[in-house]
């Protein structure tokens, strides 16, 4: 897919935990087992040392380069990022939500529908959210129009590395 150097987000540092520089995370991905496949974060400036569940959904973590609570407090907000190219190949029909960021949006008719900004999910499934290209009709405020779609077969039937193509009812006029 598009963009195997890209960094992709797994997870972002919440805050400290404790006084010996471990630190919470918020996870983005499957848990925290898939989070144990990588060592090192962010070009290799944070190294993995310690990971655990924390019970609640998130993480606990300790880095080789994080030595106490100021230095893990200084972290809070941190995005743990790896290469694309670094994550495990999908089966067909899958995909990852940076690999959907970005990519054009056409109409099963043919039609641009714009790009591709957002993947959401709000409990019953994946939704795209693209973005209307600029001087369309009703943007006179300056203002970019969007829309959402289900990340489904029936309204997103196919997708590459170049563009997703969505099911003309779905979209938006």
């Amino acid at each position: 897919m598009a963009g195997q150097d890209r960094p992709v987000t797994l997870a972002a540092i919440t805050g400290a935990h404790g006084v010996t520089g471990e630190v919470r995370l918020k996870l983005f991905g499957e848990g925290v087992a898939a989070l144990k496949r990588y060592r090192a974060f962010n070009d290799s400036t944070l190294t993995l040392a310690k990971l655990r569940d924390d019970g609640k959904g998130g993480a606990i973590a300790r880095f080789e380069e994080v030595p106490d609570r100021t230095a893990a407090e200084k972290l809070r907000g941190t995005a743990l990022t790896v290469p694309r190219a670094s994550m495990p190949e999908l089966e067909e029909g899958e995909y990852y939500h940076a690999d959907l960021l970005g990519l054009r949006a056409v109409s099963d008719a043919g039609d641009e529908l714009g790009i591709c900004v957002a993947v959401e999910n709000f409990g019953a499934g994946d939704v795209i959210e693209i973005e209307r290209p600029v001087g369309e009709a009703g943007q006179g405020t300056g203002k970019r129009r969007r829309f959402m779609v289900p990340m489904t077969s029936a309204a997103v039937p196919e997708w590459d590395n170049e563009r997703l193509v969505i099911t003309a009812v779905f979209a938006e006029e």
